[in-house]
């Protein structure tokens, strides 16, 4: 029945489809009555009105609950093919059903409206719990780089000419770190507003994934000097067609993410294989890992685990997961002895340079 879920609107679907189903049921059950007597039949057509009620509007399941009382009346209680019922128990017994029937199915869909409801409700405190947890985040995270800007830049104003050269050069860097940190956060809402509004539409072209992660290493080396990226670039790999940006960005958010969380000198190396026409994207470090009991939340949008540094949104890793699942693959993080690893698994068309030519 989890079909029906999805079948909503038009209301004339909700009809045409319960009252086949009632009939469908009929059917089989006339066909077996041999095997099985009128009282089996009416518990099935119950447990059909039921299952109806739970999933369509109310008019379609009170006339199923209906046809489904006149069914059995005319195909299963003596005599046959007639709704004259001669019996003054089988008369008892079919208006027992039909009233059974009824508020059976009233009752259901009560009570799954009354789900939804809680549901909703439910929803409503986690999106509240969720836009308060966001809001305190970006107070910090978007706050703090602007602070630094607007204090470097006021300085520089106001004492531009009796500020040593070196001095001038530290603001100026300053103002750098925090405006690229800025720039991120800016980046990592519109990815996630891209995400949930569903208009993320992918722009699949042939890459050289060797490149596109020297480029992003390059893009984290100046910012960070205190650890040590290695990457032994596939001579042997071939293109992938993938959307750059997305991919792009989800090897920004896993660096940048293995060196907020490792200590200073650590190691970080990425590696890259093609496997089975999957591009294979690992990143490891050998920091102090991620707690067991975390692993199966870091994904989660607005997650921060305990060893969390000061301000971030929580947003990296559920972007990471995002652009991901929009190229049908996996992501997923595991502890090593020392360390732990992120791989990011992506089903994708591969193709040699000399077989492009040759196309």
């Amino acid at each position: 029945m989890g079909f029906l879920k999805n079948i909503q609107n038009p209301k004339w679907k909700q009809y045409v489809i319960s009252i086949s189903l009632v009939i469908i049921v009929s059917t089989t059950c006339f066909l077996l009555s041999d095997i099985i007597g009128n009282k089996a039949v009416a518990l099935l057509l119950l447990v059909l009105v039921s299952l109806i009620a739970m999933t369509f509007d109310i008019m379609p399941v009170l006339i199923s609950a209906t046809l489904s009382a006149l069914i059995w009346n005319y195909f299963f209680i003596p005599p046959l093919f007639t709704f004259h019922i001669k019996n003054a128990e089988d008369i008892l017994m079919f208006f027992v059903y039909l009233a059974i029937a009824l508020v059976n199915a009233v009752l259901t869909f009560k009570i799954r409206k009354e789900e939804e409801k809680a549901r909703d409700k439910e929803e409503k405190v986690k999106s509240i719990k969720l836009y308060n947890t966001l809001i305190n985040c970006l107070s910090h995270e978007l706050k703090t780089p602007i602070s630094t800007i607007m204090g470097a830049v006021d300085t520089l104003i106001e004492e531009q000419d009796t500020l040593p050269q070196p001095i001038q050069n530290e603001l100026l860097a300053e103002i750098n770190t925090a405006s690229l940190r800025l720039n991120r956060q800016v980046e990592n809402l519109l990815n996630m507003n891209r995400l949930e509004s569903g208009f993320l539409k992918l722009n699949l072209i042939w890459s050289d994934v060797n490149e596109l992660i020297f480029s992003v290493i390059q893009k984290i080396n100046p910012i960070d000097t205190e650890h040590i990226i290695t990457f032994e670039p596939s001579n042997e790999a071939p293109l992938c067609k993938i959307d750059e940006g997305l991919i792009e960005q989800v090897l920004y958010n896993l660096i940048h993410n293995a060196l907020l969380y490792t200590p200073k000198g650590s190691k970080i190396n990425v590696d890259f294989k093609v496997q089975d026409n999957d591009c294979i994207i690992s990143i490891e470090d050998n920091g102090n890992g991620i707690p067991k009991d975390e692993l199966e939340h870091i994904f989660k949008k607005f997650y921060r685990g305990t060893a969390s540094k000061s301000g971030g949104t929580g947003l990296g890793l559920s972007i990471v997961k995002g652009f991901v699942n929009a190229h049908n693959g996996k992501v997923f993080a595991e502890n090593l002895e020392k360390g732990c690893r992120f791989v990011v698994t992506l089903p994708c068309e591969t193709s040699y340079i000399n077989q492009l030519k040759n196309e």
